[in-house]
């Protein structure tokens, strides 16, 4: 299941977006910060994790919920291959700036 700009919901690219800025997060924390619903950042998780652009790493505080760290090479990509579209253009400089 590969990204795809008409195909790809905004929370991908802001849960991306989030992890790139703030550094591995867990689903319920990326959850509670971008106000979303746990099944929406779920699947955003499963998508990213599927193309590549993530991994999961284990949260040796609380095995039972593991971290998302974004493999920056990957996400470096996405983010250029989508830079002009909606879906990109909304994301923080910050962003921008931690993968350059």
């Amino acid at each position: 299941m590969a990204l795809r700009a008409g195909r790809t919901p905004r929370s991908t690219f802001a849960i991306l977006s989030t992890l790139i800025v703030d550094g591995p997060m867990c689903p319920k924390e990326l959850s509670v910060k971008l106000d979303m619903a746990p099944r929406t950042v779920s699947f955003a998780l499963k998508q990213l994790l599927s193309d590549k652009i993530l991994r999961r790493i284990p949260n040796l505080h609380d095995m039972r919920r593991p971290k998302y760290h974004v493999n920056i090479e990957q996400a470096k990509a996405l983010m250029e291959r989508y830079k002009n579209t909606p879906y990109v253009s909304g994301i923080s400089p910050m962003a921008w700036r931690k993968i350059a």
